[in-house]
């Protein structure tokens, strides 16, 4: 798994996670230029992530298996903790609206997720609807969160990417 190097927790993260997987087993974490390239051989990999196959993510289905979609269901934080620190982010958003003949800035955080799949965005948007968290689709790409209260729960869910 490839990982920005800008991020070491999320680095570890996923050092820890392949161990809990894998224990006894020899993770290696090679470097490249912005990245932190994360591996550890193991022919059952597929076994656990079917989706992987050849040719790029958003011209083929990527769909879970019904027995990953029952993991999801029981660990929803989890699994959106790992879509929003690999193709999310929280940003800062402006808007600015007319209120008695003057313009006033309204400043707003915002989570914002990315992915040119539909399957993908729609599992996100599945996951979200799991913990009641209100989401739109802002373009074609992205899915944001932009209530107070989506904003707060994605917070107490995934915490700031460190």
């Amino acid at each position: 798994m490839s990982c920005d190097q800008t991020y070491p927790g999320i680095v570890d993260d996923v050092v820890e996670l392949i161990e809990s997987v894998r224990p006894h087993r020899r993770v290696f974490q090679v470097m490249a230029p912005g990245a932190v390239v994360v591996q550890s051989n193991w022919v059952h990999w597929p076994c656990l992530f079917p989706q992987h196959g050849p040719g790029r993510k958003h011209e083929r289905a990527i769909m879970l298996e019904d027995w990953q979609r029952v993991v999801v269901e029981a660990y929803p934080a989890a699994f959106l903790c790992g879509l929003f620190h690999s193709d999310g982010c929280r940003v800062r958003n402006w808007a600015t609206r007319l209120v008695a003949g003057r313009k006033k800035r309204y400043d707003y955080p915002r989570w914002q997720f990315v992915n040119a799949s539909t399957d993908i965005r729609e599992t996100c948007c599945w996951a979200l609807d799991l913990v009641d968290v209100t989401w739109r689709q802002s373009s074609t790409r992205t899915i944001s969160v932009s209530t107070r209260a989506g904003v707060a729960r994605l917070d107490e869910l995934i915490g700031q990417k460190s």
